[in-house]
């Protein structure tokens, strides 16, 4: 005679367990679907761009990674190196650049909440990424520090022109190779899409504009803290 309640109310417990499976598969971080698999470093190296070298930065990345609970390994900075000439034998020899872009795999990325960032390489380098104030977190899911809070930590180390490449600029762009704390420069880009103008370069998350220096104070002078970008390269 109450069969027909029985079944409602087995209807509905099946709903809410479902309900309740749902939202705890999509706040974990490292689910099957959605693990991270970029994020900005919650702190810098503390010497200002001396991150040493992309060896340096690379094993940041894993380090934060590894505390934050990813069991993933393969960790690369998003930073370029500009080609120089060594003039230390009895004849000049050119050390190749590094592009950003060639050393993080080709995705796809989502952040610690599990959002995408971009699915590939392509998308990453055009307007199609969602890298912003709201999505460009830190590996421990928290928001960085945006144009507008205090302190401002929007710049990010990248020492790259806006498709990932090394700058042909001129001049120091990063910094020594990430081995200087002292004079110098690097550029950065702002990962919350903001800038002191609408002009493109303050708007964008790769390549905003060179630091004041290369030590810690210019670069928190600037709106920086020493962050720079972490990919995971899938093998």
């Amino acid at each position: 005679m109450n069969r027909p309640n029985i079944y409602s109310s087995l209807k509905m417990l099946s709903a809410l367990v479902m309900m309740t499976a749902s939202i705890t598969l999509s706040t974990n971080s490292y689910s099957d679907d959605t693990e991270m698999t970029f994020f900005i470093t919650s702190e810098g190296v503390g010497d200002g761009a001396n991150l040493g070298g992309l060896e340096g930065a690379d094993e940041h990345c894993a380090d934060l990674a590894d505390d934050a609970g990813s069991k993933l390994t393969n960790w690369k900075a998003y930073l370029s190196l500009t080609p120089k000439v060594d003039r230390s034998g009895e004849k000049p020899k050119v050390i190749p650049g590094v592009n950003a872009r060639d050393r993080i795999g080709n995705g796809p990325w989502h952040n610690a909440k599990g959002e995408l960032i971009a699915k590939n390489i392509e998308d990453l380098h055009s307007e199609k990424n969602s890298i912003n104030k709201d999505s460009g977190l830190d590996e421990h899911g928290k928001t960085v520090n945006f144009r507008g809070m205090k302190p401002n930590k929007h710049d990010i180390l990248t020492g790259s022109d806006p498709q990932g490449r090394y700058s042909t600029a001129g001049g120091d762009t990063t910094c020594k190779g990430w081995t200087n704390n002292e004079e110098g420069s690097a550029i950065v880009g702002h990962h919350d899409r903001q800038g002191l103008s609408e002009d493109w370069h303050m708007l964008s998350w790769n390549s905003a504009h060179g630091s004041l220096g290369c030590d810690q104070e210019s670069l928190i002078k600037t709106g920086g803290d020493g962050l720079f970008y972490c990919f995971h390269a899938s093998e």
